[in-house]
């Protein structure tokens, strides 16, 4: 009976990609649950949690709401909508050149600046929760091979690629 049910184990999965992509997937869905729980409590999704950092990373210059979405870690169908709740709260700030009224352009305000700065221990401390457990090395050789298998599907130009 026990050599039974080890066979039933192994036969899981369809394939060898099948079972990668769902232990990828599940992982993911493990950790997601300490990340909401952390944006939570200061009333920010992951995804504008993300959209605030990028923002901070080119303060002062603003960026183009494109921008913004298409370097997003997951895709948001609508930026709009995640900037919007962000400048409700006075985290970001929104401008239209005066030479192209068709672009906006977003930059983090200081209360923006300060959420992040706020939030960045509890970050860090969520990050050594979710993968503190993993040797250096182990570290390494996960984002070695989730780079490699990212790559085909990342778009052209991709800073993730």
């Amino acid at each position: 009976m026990g050599a039974t049910l080890a066979s039933n184990k192994r036969r899981r999965f369809d394939s060898p990609q099948q079972e990668a992509f769902l232990n990828l997937w599940r992982t993911y869905d493990r950790m997601r649950v300490l990340e909401e729980q952390l944006f939570e409590r200061y009333e920010l999704t992951p995804q504008q949690y993300n959209a605030l950092r990028l923002l901070k990373a080119a303060h002062p210059n603003p960026i183009p709401t494109l921008s913004i979405a298409s370097r997003l870690i997951s895709r948001a169908p609508d930026i709009t909508r995640l900037l919007d709740k962000l400048h409700g709260r006075k985290l970001i700030e929104r401008m239209r050149p005066a030479d192209n009224r068709r672009t906006v352009m977003i930059n983090i305000t200081p209360a923006g600046v300060q959420l992040l700065d706020q939030l960045a221990i509890d970050v860090r401390d969520c990050h050594a929760r979710q993968l503190g457990h993993l040797t250096p090395s182990q570290m390494r050789t996960l984002i070695d091979l989730l780079q490699k298998a990212r790559a085909p599907h990342e778009p052209e130009g991709s800073d993730w690629g």
